[in-house]
């Protein structure tokens, strides 16, 4: 086997560490060939807090990883990222097609105008994912590349992310002696995991409960319209329990997967549980009912957010797919049929679609983002360390200021001000 056709990725998480090895096929597709994972101690709500710890975890899932892929080295891998820092917003850019039909270079001319708007200096852009092109006005197109046009321009989702705390990510990583190819918004790799392209096309929400944050992503038509970080996570759900039940944080998780229900009413109402409290105390009786009812009250709170979010932009009525559920916390029992009364739309468990090799044995959603980051196509970004990685930053900024002003020529000064000044307060009013 060779560097060329192998891949990794690396899902660093709130609770845990997970490395999948894989290997391209002739076929096309990627056959896994081992899986490590190990828990997160260094990570609060998807941000490094500790760089020692969190390098130790990821040394030990990447290790467990290549002991079970028989992989001798791993030298680079796409990484995953989420947290509470995480914005994004959507923007245009329209520039004026120099031959007689719109050519790659255009394409990229149109992306650099989307993106050149003013963002906070501690800040900076991950991704950049196109919606739709437009040409002379006609709209709904996926790739402009050949057609004939004056003017071309895009609608774009920009994902960005505070500067240090993706600098802390990239260290601990470099330090595990692995350099990031990419690095990927984990709601984005896990709907590359779990929706069809139908349902893309329909409008459907993921909703990626994670150990710190729950991670949401729309999309409609093919396209990303929305993504979200929102800080309440399957932590959350245990830390609830351990308080009310005057437990360690250890035993509130096992009664959560083995008792947990977000319904109440639907538990045997004279069914008790056996608690361990702390050590040196006696174990006690405690109601399921009273179990259901604590993790009743924060899954109501999770979807209600959600709601809240999804209404205030106001794309409520382009969920016609419904909602599809995924991440680690996703399976507590019952909590599909509460997403549904809440949200008022179909809903369902995201089970990562199997593509290849030990995949079909990794049917749990807690893989959903990881499954997904293997199959991110990479384009060699290489980041060798957090220092070339703000220089390249600061070099494209630049770029994107140049473009802006290339723009400005080619298309009517007034026409790009109005569409600058309302991208400006868009972005500032989601902001601030």
């Amino acid at each position: 086997m060779t560097d060329k056709n192998l891949r990794v990725a690396i899902d660093v998480g709130t609770t845990k560490v997970c490395t999948i090895i894989g290997a391209d096929q002739p076929s096309g597709d990627t056959e896994i060939l081992g899986v490590g994972s190990h828990p997160s101690n260094g990570l609060k709500k998807g941000s490094v807090v500790n760089i020692d710890q969190t390098v130790k975890s990821i040394l030990s899932s990447v290790e467990e990883a290549k002991l079970m892929a028989a992989v001798h080295m791993v030298r680079s891998a796409v990484i995953g990222i989420a947290g509470s820092h995480i914005y994004s917003f959507n923007s245009s850019g329209v520039v004026a097609v120099k031959g007689k039909s719109i050519t790659k270079e255009d394409v990229d001319r149109v992306l650099d105008a989307a993106k050149a708007i003013v963002i906070p200096s501690d800040r900076e852009i991950l991704h950049v994912i196109p919606q739709e092109f437009r040409v002379d006005n006609i709209r709904g197109i996926k790739d402009p590349t050949g057609m004939h046009g004056i003017r071309l321009e895009a609608h774009v989702h920009i994902v960005t992310g505070q500067t240090s705390l993706i600098q802390n990510l990239i260290r601990c990583v470099v330090q595990a002696g692995i350099q990031p190819e990419q690095i990927v918004l984990q709601p984005i790799a896990s709907s590359r995991s779990v929706l069809t392209l139908e349902e893309k096309e329909l409008g459907v929400v993921v909703i990626d409960i994670g150990g710190g944050t729950t991670d949401i992503a729309i999309w409609k038509e093919g396209s990303l319209i929305h993504s979200q970080i929102i800080p309440v996570g399957g932590n959350h759900f245990t830390n609830d329990l351990a308080v009310a039940l005057k437990a360690p944080h250890n035993e509130a998780e096992r009664i959560k997967i083995h008792h947990g229900s977000v319904l109440p009413e639907k538990v045997n109402q004279s069914s008790q549980i056996s608690v361990q409290g702390i050590s040196g105390t006696k174990p006690r009786e405690v109601q399921v009912s009273y179990v259901s009812s604590v993790l009743g009250s924060r899954a109501e709170e999770l979807f209600t957010l959600v709601k809240n979010e999804i209404e205030d932009k106001g794309y409520s009525e382009m969920i016609s797919g419904g909602y599809v559920i995924t991440g680690g916390g996703a399976l507590i029992r019952d909590l599909v049929e509460l997403a549904e009364y809440i949200l008022e739309r179909p809903a369902k468990i995201g089970y990562p679609i199997p593509f290849g090799g030990m995949t079909t044995v990794m049917q749990n959603p807690k893989f959903s983002t990881v499954l997904g980051l293997i199959r991110e196509p990479t384009h060699g970004l290489a980041l060798p360390n957090e220092e070339s990685h703000v220089q390249n930053s600061s070099k494209e900024n630049k770029q994107n200021k140049e473009n802006k002003d290339e723009t400005d020529e080619e298309i009517k000064h007034s026409a790009i001000m109005e569409r600058f000044s309302k991208s400006i307060k868009s972005v500032l009013k989601d902001i601030f």
